[in-house]
């Protein structure tokens, strides 16, 4: 009650006590690091989130990246994998009016879009196999579904693959990590999409590197990124996403082998009443010598 009516030094105070008495609650040390963080006491911040790290080993709460974003640790390599999985089984059943509706998301209409134009481009009426990533509650799916043959959705979420299974939109779901899944499914998809995924997973070039191969010669390509001008190839925002650098995204698509067909700047959602801006991206993995 003292958060949501903004005192959040009290709050603070009180969550202090409380912890006093459970020293081991790991969501109590998690709420008084917001707490501190929401009322300007950064090294309080920190304290609390070290002693959580200390006690969530797997990384549920997001510590690792909450004291990244405050200068406190690394940023670390890859997807914070049990901290994302944990925050969309929980988001799942409000997941898609918050982020339509309250949001006003556009990336699935925007990128769906590009793709049309694309494989129109190439004259490819349909894709025999896509692979959707982080497919969520179906948003992009729903876009693809009458242009692919066999549709595969992704997710880490266990919440978010049983939302969108509901909706009978892909052909088959998987709870997966995404490299882990590309990794399995070498020189298999004609498509794949990923919309507002790689914001979570931190460098790029190791999840191309991973998708390429995953992917038929001539396969098509279609994500977004968040990004930002600056020299970074990537930072961590804190919102806890990821912001990609325009020229360090490029270059990693071309260090890929992938032939950029579109990459072109957009307003992806609103966040906290501010637009958010990011880059769409469309890109081809080239034909080998052998298919000309």
């Amino acid at each position: 009650m003292l958060a949501e009516g903004g005192d959040h030094v009290a709050a603070a105070d009180l969550m202090s006590q409380a912890l006093d008495l459970a020293p081991d609650w790991a969501a109590g040390w998690d709420l008084l690091g917001g707490y501190h963080d929401k009322a300007g006491n950064v090294a309080g911040a920190i304290s609390a989130w070290r002693h959580l790290e200390a006690l969530d080993d797997e990384g549920v709460f997001g510590a690792r990246l909450k004291l990244a974003v405050h200068g406190a640790g690394a940023i670390g390599e890859g997807t914070a994998v049990s901290y994302v999985e944990a925050l969309f089984d929980q988001y799942a059943t409000q997941f898609e009016n918050a982020l339509v509706n309250k949001l006003e998301y556009q990336v699935p209409d925007l990128l769906d879009a590009l793709l049309e134009q694309e494989a129109a481009r190439f004259g490819i009426a349909r894709f025999d196999v896509a692979f959707d990533l982080g497919c969520g509650t179906g948003l992009m799916g729903q876009r693809l579904r009458d242009r692919v043959e066999h549709l595969e959705g992704i997710d880490l979420s266990a919440a978010m693959i049983a939302e969108t299974a509901r909706k009978g939109v892909y052909d088959r779901l998987e709870k997966a990590e995404l490299v882990a899944f590309l990794k399995r499914h070498v020189a298999e998809a004609d498509l794949v999409t990923a919309a507002d995924v790689f914001i979570y997973c931190g460098a790029l070039p190791p999840v191309l590197d991973a998708v390429v191969p995953a992917m038929r010669p001539g396969g098509l390509l279609a994500f977004s990124l968040e990004a930002h001008e600056g020299e970074e190839p990537v930072f961590l925002r804190a919102s806890l996403r990821y912001a990609h650098g325009v020229e360090a995204a490029r270059q990693a698509l071309i260090d890929a082998g992938l032939e950029i067909l579109r990459f072109e700047s957009a307003t992806l959602r609103q966040d906290r009443g501010m637009p958010i801006s990011g880059l769409l991206i469309v890109a081809r993995r080239p034909l080998l010598l052998t298919d000309y």
